[in-house]
């Protein structure tokens, strides 16, 4: 068994598909159907069902797919720690974000890094709360950035940055000319909200038990996993929402929005790291970049 047969079964099982695997790992289609046979062949297992043209994985699979991982990540870490002593001449950083982190404020972050220094290779994953927190966890990114809290005794958590939520509805919705005026209000109109998971949709939850709310006493009409799909939503007249003043700040200016006062606590974007994991040179000037923030 060889860490390029792991790294082909683990690129097969999370697209469950062969030919998309190869052309992501920039190998043939046979050298990696011959990886995994070998694989199956080799320890007398079945790893994969082949459904008519799709593949998924069997139970010995699912099993087999937590430590490839593992061990993926551990070989991961130690060329971390030898490429570390190059200094930051070459190395990878792999970085993981929720989605508002992701797409409002990380961004600038990133290119302010790559200016500095340009030989370390940054890649980013997308994810809610939760999908990043597992990301950190499993040694699949470096470095997460959420903006919902984590409770996981593996992970160290540390503010990055302040957000605020906004409550907005479209400028037809009957709240742009009358305010709600508590809670019967917002059980008598609909909603779109962001997925569970999502730090946005913790907060909010949170925010409705204050007002004596359960998240289930609401009509939700969507629940989305995008902040642009949930803002495209409500600009179009589906429901209210809260997201980030990040992402709705342009729609309300543009008058597509209306935002609505409300008693919304600020909340921390926060770094998440894993605590036990080597922290890395080109680790280290990124969140000495983080900490630079206002």
């Amino acid at each position: 068994m060889t860490l390029e047969q792991l790294r082909i079964f683990v690129a097969v099982a999370e697209r469950e598909h062969v030919t998309r695997a190869a052309a992501d790992l920039n190998l043939t289609q046979s050298a990696t159907s011959a990886a995994v046979a070998a694989l199956e062949a080799r320890h007398a297992v079945t790893l994969f069902n082949r459904v008519g043209r799709r593949i998924e994985l069997t139970e010995a699979g699912q099993l087999f797919l937590a430590e490839a991982r593992a061990v993926l990540a551990r070989a991961a870490s130690a060329e971390t720690v030898l490429a570390d002593l190059a200094g930051l001449k070459r190395g990878t950083l792999l970085l993981a974000a929720s989605q508002t982190v992701s797409s409002y404020w990380l961004p600038p972050l990133m290119h302010r890094y790559r200016t500095r220094f340009p030989d370390i290779a940054m890649r980013l994953s997308i994810g809610n709360t939760e999908q990043v927190a597992a990301a950190v966890r499993e040694g699949i990114a470096d470095l997460g950035f959420v903006e919902g809290a984590i409770d996981d005794p593996t992970l160290a958590a540390t503010p990055a940055a302040e957000d605020e939520l906004a409550l907005v509805v479209a400028a037809d919705h009957p709240w742009a000319k009358t305010w709600p005026a508590g809670a019967t209000d917002f059980r008598s109109t609909r909603w779109v909200l962001r997925e569970q998971g999502s730090g946005t949709r913790a907060m909010f939850e949170e925010a409705l038990l204050g007002l004596g709310i359960a998240i289930g006493d609401l009509d939700i009409a969507l629940e989305l996993s995008s902040n642009e799909a949930v803002r495209s939503a409500v600009e179009a007249g589906a429901g209210a929402t809260v997201l980030s003043r990040l992402v709705t700040s342009a729609s309300v200016t543009a008058g597509t929005l209306v935002q609505i006062p409300a008693a919304l606590r600020k909340r921390q974007f926060l770094t998440v790291r894993h605590r036990e994991r080597h922290l890395t040179s080109a680790q280290r000037e990124f969140l000495a970049l983080v900490n630079e923030q206002p």
